[in-house]
């Protein structure tokens, strides 16, 4: 899979403020000739695909909930590069610490559309409570172990944000 095994990429945490989340490395570096990298379900490794199925690329994630970075709940961290992307509603997800597992999780993973997940997201934002939290974190545990919505139909890993328009 390449070195390191620890994956560190710069996430936006609560208000937005940029953290380094760990995970496994589930994915190699191969690239094209031009140097572009090959499309994600090429680079996607057999034991790669194991530790997404499984879940278990997030558990280095305690590390960052021990730090403070995000918590066990929260809307997952997404990249840097999707920040200007968000709408006005959508950007609500960074007022709230961010989790290795949340409610768009728990209600169909990487099977949902950017549009679903933001609107669980926002749900989530505007819902909190620690009983909200127990019923996700017990949740989580169904749903990873039923393997339910790790990827949509015909991709091997979650397609790019590339933002909404304003609906007015």
């Amino acid at each position: 899979m390449g070195c390191p095994i620890l994956l560190r990429q710069q996430r936006p945490g609560r208000f937005a403020k940029p953290f380094r989340l760990l995970k496994f490395r589930t994915m190699s570096e191969q690239r094209e000739a031009s140097g572009d990298l090959l499309p994600d379900a090429v680079r996607l490794t057999r034991v790669g695909r194991l530790l997404r199925a499984t879940s278990l690329d997030e558990l280095p994630q305690l590390w960052n909930v021990f730090r403070g970075d995000i918590s066990l709940v929260g809307p997952r961290p997404l990249l840097m590069d999707y920040l200007p992307r968000y709408s006005p509603e959508q950007a609500r997800r960074h007022d709230v610490m961010p989790g290795i597992t949340g409610w768009a999780q728990i209600n169909g993973r990487n099977a949902l559309t950017w549009e679903e997940k933001f609107a669980l997201d926002n749900w989530y934002v505007n819902s909190w409570s620690l009983a909200l939290d127990m019923r996700i974190l017990l949740l989580t545990l169904i749903h990873v172990l039923k393997r339910d919505g790790i990827t949509q139909a015909g991709h091997a890993t979650m397609p790019e944000f590339i933002g909404f328009k304003s609906k007015k």
